[in-house]
């Protein structure tokens, strides 16, 4: 008799243990269930989407069936078309790499520098984040008209202090590098804020100790404020290679790829498959290739994260 009731009892308080949380969490999980749906449905469907079209010589005409065609995409992108998908790789390293060098430690410097303000920095906190606020096309535009050959400002500010004009766009030796300015300037402001707020959670005993034991700033800096901002400086690392790998739209606008497919990217490689030559089959198969590049760079992020934490 004991045994029955036991096997009787399981049940309900099996039922008990699942409508406990579903009465905790319910409301909660009914907010976030529009927001999970919108996002399965413009994220999450078009990656599958994308990897079943990889394997496929797709058509958008009805009439024309899709045929599986298994790996030939993946043939066609790494091996028919190995130099320019090999310059298109080349080059979105190229700019991680320059963008790294150019722009990692100057919101860095500029945090430290305006924490270090007695006076004004609420002014140049407000003026160093306002490119961020700009969109990023307006931003390209304007830079395009500043590193217009001869006509530009900084070719005209090289003439007035007696160098030669650069020619920055059409000048495969500096058409990224200019990207990469171009690209320092938007994104160095809000990178900022965070390194500040950052700034804020240093203790402050450890200053006033430092300056008591007569400590200059540069030496509260190397043995104070970087230790302290270290595990932000490399997650923001990580975040930044993973949106420098995907730059399109500064090159796109600024150069199409020129000069010379200098600034051509893996993004512009896929914009000229599937937009100019149609052919979606290939165009899913490099969008393929750099997801796993983007998930492995995720999962570096994610196993850093979790280190920092512990």
């Amino acid at each position: 008799m004991k045994v029955q009731t036991v096997a009787r009892r399981t049940p309900a308080g099996a039922r008990r243990g699942f409508v406990v949380p579903l009465r905790r969490y319910g409301l909660g999980l009914a907010f976030l269930l529009p927001a999970l749906l919108l996002f399965s449905l413009f994220s999450w469907w078009p990656i599958l989407q994308t990897f079943i079209i990889s394997f496929q010589d797709y058509s958008l005409d009805p009439s024309v069936p899709s045929r599986w065609v298994g790996l030939e995409n993946f043939r066609q992108v790494l091996i028919v078309d190995a130099d320019i998908a090999a310059t298109a790789w080349f080059n979105v390293i190229l700019f991680v790499v320059l963008g790294l060098i150019v722009g990692y430690f100057l919101p860095v410097f500029l945090a430290i520098a305006i924490n270090e303000m007695r006076h004004g920095n609420s002014f140049f906190r407000i003026a160093y984040y306002i490119p961020a606020v700009l969109p990023l096309v307006v931003v390209t535009i304007m830079w395009k008209y500043i590193y217009t050959p001869e006509e530009g400002l900084l070719d005209s500010v090289f003439r007035w202090v007696g160098l030669e004009p650069v020619g920055w766009l059409i000048n495969k030796g500096t058409a990224m590098l200019g990207l990469v300015l171009m690209a320092t300037w938007k994104g160095a402001g809000a990178t900022m804020i965070i390194y500040l707020a950052a700034l804020q959670s240093v203790p402050q005993e450890l200053y006033e100790a430092a300056e008591l034991d007569g400590a200059s700033i540069r030496q509260r800096i190397r043995h104070i404020t970087l230790p302290q901002i270290l595990p932000v400086m490399l997650i923001l690392a990580i975040l930044q290679i993973i949106g420098t790998f995907q730059v399109f739209t500064e090159p796109f606008i600024m150069t199409q790829g020129g000069p010379a497919r200098g600034t051509y990217t893996v993004l512009m490689y896929i914009y000229d498959k599937l937009l100019r030559e149609y052919n979606y089959g290939q165009a899913s198969a490099m969008g393929l290739l750099l997801f796993l590049v983007l998930v492995g760079l995720t999962v570096i992020y994610s196993r850093v994260t979790k280190r920092l934490g512990r």
